[in-house]
């Protein structure tokens, strides 16, 4: 191929508009949020009601709770189950920090386990030896859209008689062995918010078949709906936040959400023919390696969010991932950039900080022990930052666009040996806090 852009050759990506990166806006999205503004329905709740029932009929669950974000609806699921002062969660470090942060404010543990080096999901293997009496629930994160190994996540959790949380953010729409993702725990938890495959907007909901979980959820956090309690014990003290907080959706994101579970059934099947397309033609150089299950498993990645790339640099003469990515951006590839989540055990809200003033770090603030010596056993997920990188987000199978950007791949590993000589290496700092896509 011709010289590499970096060194003053022609970029392979010829043509830089990012249509091929956008959602579908419709006229009945349009339609949909101006009709509640001119009714003044935005604090409302019929809308978001007939959301959660389409969304909840599309999982096969019984219930679906809207929440005004992600974040908050992994919160509603924690305290659906029953989590709470003293008990731990078993999660991957590598996540966004809403997976297990929300724990803090019930006064329960995080504890960490290492992720799968080829799914970046949490590891079956990792997970047994660090279950305690205390422990209350394992965290599952289907990362970057790769669903994680249900079936031996849920012997343990059997056996340990443990609930299972499903963080489906990353993973709408996806399949595992023919099963969607989000419906093989207690309760699952999903962010809707603007960046994600699924987007409504700023929002999120959770989905159980269990009433008592379901109920638990409503008083936690959505004090205006307690007439759908139904449990007496529960009705009684019904009227308040529990949690003292109001998770409610805003009724603009339910009604898009009403147009989005229609148009995403489509979308997501394009967008996961495009997206297979592109690895498929970059199958067997050297290098890189596609982030998405084998062919014929019957497991699939829905909308492909935070979708990422795996790099054997041993492959490429050593050359590393800042380099490599530096030369596809050159080429046209504008987001490809090393890392992925930075691992949530190194920062020090997870080490040293206390955020409630109770004398010592939060994270042990009602443990029974050092939960953070564990950390120290999570060696794939502290090497992750070298092995990861961003790859392309096609929302449409434009085959002639998506094939440029395969052959900026192309060149720059063709031409790798070109690169080796100014290879400065990898900083130390790589990845973020958190994941952005278009």
């Amino acid at each position: 191929m011709s010289k590499l852009a970096i060194l003053g050759g022609q970029p392979a990506v010829k043509n830089t508009s990012d249509d091929i990166f956008q959602r579908n806006i419709t006229k009945e999205m349009e339609e949909a949020v101006l009709k509640v503004l001119y009714e003044w329905k935005m604090s409302s709740t019929d809308i978001t009601k007939e959301f959660e029932r389409a969304f909840a009929d599309w999982h096969g669950m019984k219930y679906g709770l809207g929440c005004n974000t992600g974040t908050s609806a992994i919160h509603c699921a924690m305290f659906g189950i029953g989590i709470g002062v003293g008990d731990e969660i078993i999660c991957q470090s590598t996540t966004y920090w809403a997976s297990c942060l929300p724990a803090f404010s019930l006064g329960a543990t995080v504890v960490f386990a290492d992720v799968d080096p080829e799914t970046l999901c949490i590891n079956p293997d990792d997970i047994e030896h660090r279950i305690t009496p205390r422990t209350k629930a394992i965290m599952v994160v289907h990362y970057a859209g790769y669903p994680a190994d249900m079936d031996r996540i849920l012997p343990i959790a059997k056996k340990h008689n443990i609930k299972i949380i499903e963080d489906v953010s990353h993973a709408h729409g996806a399949l595992y062995k023919g099963k969607m993702v989000g419906t093989f725990g207690d309760v699952s938890a999903f962010s809707l918010m603007s960046g994600k495959s699924f987007a409504i907007g700023e929002a999120g909901i959770m989905l159980t078949n269990d009433r008592n979980t379901y109920e638990r959820a409503i008083l936690f956090g959505h004090y205006e709906r307690a007439s759908e309690i139904e449990n007496p014990q529960l009705q009684k003290l019904a009227g308040l936040p529990w949690g003292g907080y109001k998770y409610r959706m805003h009724q603009m994101s339910s009604a898009i959400g009403l147009v989005q579970i229609k148009q995403f059934k489509v979308d997501m099947v394009e967008i996961d023919k495009a997206m297979n397309y592109f690895w498929d033609l970059l199958e067997g150089y050297p290098g890189i390696r596609a982030h998405r299950p084998p062919k014929d498993s019957g497991c699939t990645k829905g909308g492909w969010y935070a979708s990422l790339g795996r790099y054997i640099k041993e492959e490429l003469g050593g050359l590393s991932i800042s380099r490599f990515c530096e030369a596809l951006r050159a080429e046209g590839v504008l987001w490809a950039y090393p890392g992925c989540n930075k691992a949530l055990h190194t920062h020090p809200l997870f080490q040293t900080i206390d955020v409630y003033g109770h004398g010592r770090p939060t994270r042990i603030a009602f443990s029974n022990r050092d939960v953070r010596e564990e950390d120290k056993s999570l060696p794939v997920t502290e090497s992750l930052q070298k092995k990861v990188f961003a790859v392309p987000w096609f929302k449409h199978f434009w085959p002639e666009r998506i094939e440029e950007y395969a052959n900026a791949f192309k060149k720059v590993i063709e031409n790798y040996k070109d690169l080796l000589p100014d290879d400065k290496g990898d900083p130390e700092d790589l990845g973020g806090w958190f994941t952005s896509r278009r």
